[in-house]
């Protein structure tokens, strides 16, 4: 059996910080669709359709290199609580990250909006059209949304206890620049 790697795979960290940044942008822009009724909420609903669906396909690549290449091991003297926090959270970022695109693309469906992500380029329905289904997946992709920026909080809550207070490397494994051997983190 191979050792745990010290850092985060390059590929892995690559896909974190281009999803992070993504995922606030989206979450910026849902706010502002669901703030607005000026002609801005139709470039903001164009832009916000096909980056969810670039989000799906993104989290699916994540997910694969998480498979393939190991996330490094937690400190040994982090609490089991900590521990067990640490692999809920991520499996939910890791759910809500695929069930909102998701939830979002059926609620479209639902609603008979068609998901252009480009001239000539429509993708199916995944439900059938039925306007109860539509409130009841749009209300759902309102509140995993929520549920998802709440999570994101807490995830930087803790990668900032990691990197400020506990000093044990844990941020810096996930760190967008490379460390150099020897390098404390």
């Amino acid at each position: 059996m191979n050792a745990r790697p010290a850092s985060f795979h390059p590929y892995a960290r690559l896909l974190h910080w281009s999803m992070a940044i993504l995922i606030v942008a989206m979450l910026f822009v849902g706010v502002g669709m669901a703030s607005t009724v000026s002609p801005l909420r139709q470039t903001l609903l164009a832009l916000h359709r096909p980056l969810g669906l670039a989000l799906l396909v993104l989290v699916a690549l994540r997910l694969a290199v998480r498979l393939r290449h190991r996330p490094p091991p937690l400190p040994a003297a982090l609490p089991a609580w900590q521990r067990h926090a640490a692999g809920a959270s991520h499996g939910l970022l890791y759910g809500l990250m695929f069930a909102l695109p998701l939830v979002g693309w059926a609620m479209l469906s639902a609603g008979d909006y068609p998901l252009t992500l480009a001239p000539g380029l429509t993708l199916p329905p995944i439900v059938p059209r039925d306007a109860a289904l539509y409130a009841l997946r749009r209300r759902a992709h309102t509140a995993l949304a929520l549920l998802l920026f709440g999570t994101v909080l807490l995830h930087l809550a803790a990668a900032l206890q990691h990197a400020w207070l506990r000093r044990d490397g844990v941020m810096a494994s996930m760190a967008p620049w490379r460390r150099r051997p020897g390098q404390s983190g």
